[in-house]
């Protein structure tokens, strides 16, 4: 076993680029490249990162006046440069504490982690899927088979597109008052996105 420094890298569909936080490194001949910036646009990113096949960015922001609940936008490349991030719409951006999300490599689907109303109680994962016209149906929650009265929280496809990992766990209150979140990773069949995407 190998020790490394890489702390929760994600990769490109190719498997040629990992991005770690808000930097990225190339695969090359003798390992990977040195750490570079992935750019200004994601300056207010948090808590998650995805990109699709065609380099298309999905990140969390956090600002001052949304107090605390997040919402997701994303970054095209046009011409060689991302945009500037474009906010998604309400319907994607409705509840609490909205994080995590992945985004299949060829943008058909979205899947994140929120609590809502609708939810089982704490942070449920949801999905949606992309329409004809290029714009995303209502968001649905994953049921049972994925969300339970704990936190789900950061789905997670694997590169060959058979399993959905996710994470679960409680969020424990120490003697000091302050908080510790203890999760473990799960797994299921992929075909549970399948299952859930509307016929058309």
């Amino acid at each position: 076993m190998l020790e490394t420094d890489f702390k929760w890298p994600i990769f490109s569909a190719d498997g040629n680029i990992m991005y770690v936080g808000k930097m990225y490194r190339k695969r090359t001949t003798t390992g990977w490249s040195k750490p570079k910036s992935i750019g200004s646009f994601l300056d207010e990113q948090a808590h998650g990162l995805s990109v699709s096949s065609n380099e298309t960015y999905y990140f969390p922001f956090f600002k001052k006046e949304d107090k605390g609940h997040g919402y997701l936008g994303y970054s095209r490349l046009i011409k060689g440069k991302h945009e500037q991030p474009v906010r998604m719409s309400s319907e994607i951006n409705t509840g609490k504490y909205i994080a995590h999300p992945y985004i299949s490599p060829d943008e058909s689907y979205l899947m994140w982690d929120v609590e809502r109303e609708d939810g089982y109680r704490q942070a449920d994962i949801y999905i949606s899927f992309k329409d004809k016209d290029g714009s995303w149906l209502k968001p649905i929650n994953m049921g049972s088979i994925i969300n339970t009265e704990s936190q789900e929280s950061s789905p997670y496809v694997t590169y060959d597109g058979k399993y959905l990992f996710f994470t679960r766990g409680e969020w424990i209150v120490k003697k000091d008052g302050s908080r510790d979140y203890v999760g473990k990773r799960y797994w299921v069949d992929a075909k549970v996105i399948e299952s859930l995407r509307p016929k058309v």
